[in-house]
């Protein structure tokens, strides 16, 4: 991939949606939820405080993390969809 997010974004690949429920019964496309979950692709170098310093970010790429439903912005690179957001719009890393 040949994008790089600025500052405080991060390029987020969504989780793919369930496609049936436990009980077994198939969802289809118009009732499936957006996706909550993802993994970071990439990271910006950070956000720039008054001082002009760059504060690192706390996610990196490969973390599993948990956004908002209607966080961040949908892009398409190379066929594939991804999302970028800031990284306030995370909310926890998956362990």
């Amino acid at each position: 991939m040949n994008l790089s997010p600025l500052h405080d974004r991060v390029i987020v690949k969504a989780a793919q949606p369930e496609e049936t429920t436990k009980g077994g019964i198939i969802i289809p496309d118009t009732a499936k939820e957006k996706p909550m979950q993802g993994e970071v692709i990439a990271v910006g170098a950070g956000k720039q405080n008054d001082e002009g310093k760059v504060t690192p970010l706390q996610v990196k790429a490969g973390d599993k993390v948990l956004y908002g439903k209607y966080a961040g912005t949908e892009i398409s690179v190379d066929g594939e969809d991804y999302l970028i957001m800031r990284e306030s719009d995370i909310f926890a890393v998956i362990k």
